[in-house]
């Protein structure tokens, strides 16, 4: 499994020759100037939710690629009325292919579109090949539905918000990799914008100290687990 970051919340991972794409937020991200969105690989896009900072290049890339959008019911619906291809999944659910299957968990946050369209319910993914799974959080608060995932699923790597303001900060990011059992931490949703300007030495050494790895990758760049 290939991890890759585009910043903010933006990531490809790369599953037995399939492409997944999180949460594409490029264009309007003025930290990722160096990635060019019309080279970018997508056989599906999973979106954890509806905000412009998450789905901002969506359209774009699913028509290009032909990608399959997967999230909840609402947002799936709204870019299928756009022509777009989609699966609807729920909390709780499962889409699979014979590479891979995603699991949408839970989040508490909100989810809305630019537009003002309600962008139903916020989730998280567990993504999961034959060797390696990767849970990814979304925007989302600290919760006890977390302590769920390991008692079905164990975690090669997860990825968490840590900017606070508007998902969890630090502190509440090392509860949450003690809550699903997983030691390895790719951070994201920090440094884009200046509520959730973080201090990055302190960040890494606070996890350090409790004996986790957080791992914060420069944009472009990729690691396998």
């Amino acid at each position: 499994m290939k991890i890759t970051f585009y910043g903010h919340a933006t990531f490809g991972i790369e599953i037995n020759g399939k492409h997944l794409l999180i949460d594409p937020f490029i264009s309007g991200n003025p930290l990722a100037s160096d990635i060019d969105i019309s080279q970018l690989k997508a056989d599906f896009i999973l979106l954890t939710h509806a905000h412009q900072d998450h789905v901002l290049d969506v359209e774009i890339i699913a028509e290009r690629t032909g990608a399959t959008i997967i999230s909840n019911y609402e947002i799936v619906l709204y870019y299928q009325a756009k022509n777009l291809k989609g699966f609807a999944i729920n909390h709780g659910g499962t889409f699979k292919t014979d590479s891979f299957s995603v699991k949408y968990v839970n989040a508490v946050h909100t989810s809305s579109f630019a537009d003002g369209t309600y962008g139903g319910q916020p989730g998280g993914f567990v993504i999961s090949s034959k060797d390696k799974s990767l849970y990814i959080a979304g925007d989302t608060a600290l919760t006890f539905d977390m302590k769920l995932i390991p008692m079905q699923t164990t975690l090669d790597a997860v990825i968490l918000p840590i900017g606070d303001t508007f998902t969890m900060g630090i502190e509440d990011a090392i509860s949450a990799s003690d809550f699903v059992a997983c030691n390895k931490v790719f951070g994201c949703h920090f440094n884009t914008f200046p509520p959730i300007k973080i201090d990055v030495k302190k960040a890494i050494h606070s996890f350090a100290s409790r004996e986790k790895e957080l791992i914060l990758l420069e944009i472009g760049a990729s690691i396998d687990i």
